[in-house]
């Protein structure tokens, strides 16, 4: 097990609400959880503890949204996701995390800033597209790879969809869900999924899958027009985060 301060496990049980709450539909939440884990230690080992409390956790979510997500979106955009993932395996010693980082927050700070200065948040709802569910699952596929933080990329093809906010939360879990356990492959043949990063990570699980249940409850009470302002506002503070990470190092 780590040697964490009581400060280091204080971020690392924030760590795991985040996560816990993203795979009950809050999916921008979780976001935060490699930052937060980034003050106490290295970004790729904060990558390699969560990972493992992330693919706990979508067994929640997944038995949570077992019937409530878009299978047609799901096709176009998984294919590009793996192709990704190959992609971040592939490139992982020569690409530095701090590009990728600010590369995702100024595309999610621009999509937000858009969706917000349209007159209709809302927006009329997109067909799903092959082409843009390949292009945007794999860019949200090659990021969630290298540091958990394909969300925002995810959005920018998901959102303008204007999915029910169930169907909306549950496709995203699925995609993600499926994403985290082809990514424990490459994670353990590149030394992350260390006998220290599991055992914190057990540690951390119950407080994630409790997070689940708590993100669940709070998507089915939301209504539909306040869900997407929230998501769409939290991709602009989530993306702003980002850019100063990558910017400060």
């Amino acid at each position: 097990m780590l040697d964490l301060t009581s400060g280091g496990w204080g971020l690392a049980m924030l760590a795991a609400i985040a996560v816990g709450l993203s795979k009950g539909g809050l999916a921008m939440v979780g976001i935060i959880s490699v930052p937060l884990m980034s003050l106490v230690m290295s970004p790729v080992q904060a990558a390699g503890l969560l990972l493992p409390v992330y693919v706990v956790s979508d067994l929640g979510g997944l038995y949570a949204f077992r019937r409530d997500f878009d299978a047609r979106v799901l096709a176009y955009a998984l294919p590009g996701a793996l192709l990704g993932i190959g992609v971040g395996w592939a490139t992982a010693a020569v690409i530095p995390v701090r590009g990728v980082t600010l590369i995702v927050g100024a595309i999610g700070f621009a999509f937000a800033v858009n969706a917000l200065l349209r007159k209709d948040v809302a927006g009329s709802p997109r067909s799903p597209s092959a082409v843009q569910g390949s292009v945007w699952g794999g860019l949200a596929g090659y990021t969630s790879f290298v540091s958990h933080a394909g969300a925002p990329l995810w959005q920018v093809y998901a959102q303008p969809l204007r999915l029910p906010p169930l169907i909306y939360a549950g496709t995203t879990t699925w995609f993600f869900a499926i994403g985290n356990w082809v990514k424990l492959v490459p994670y353990a043949a590149l030394g992350q999924l260390s006998v220290a990063n599991l055992a914190t990570a057990a540690m951390l699980m119950p407080v994630a899958l409790l997070s689940v249940w708590l993100g669940l409850r709070l998507v089915r009470i939301i209504p539909p027009l306040v869900f997407y302002r929230l998501i769409t506002w939290g991709l602009m503070l989530v993306s702003l985060r980002l850019i100063w990470q990558a910017a400060h190092g």
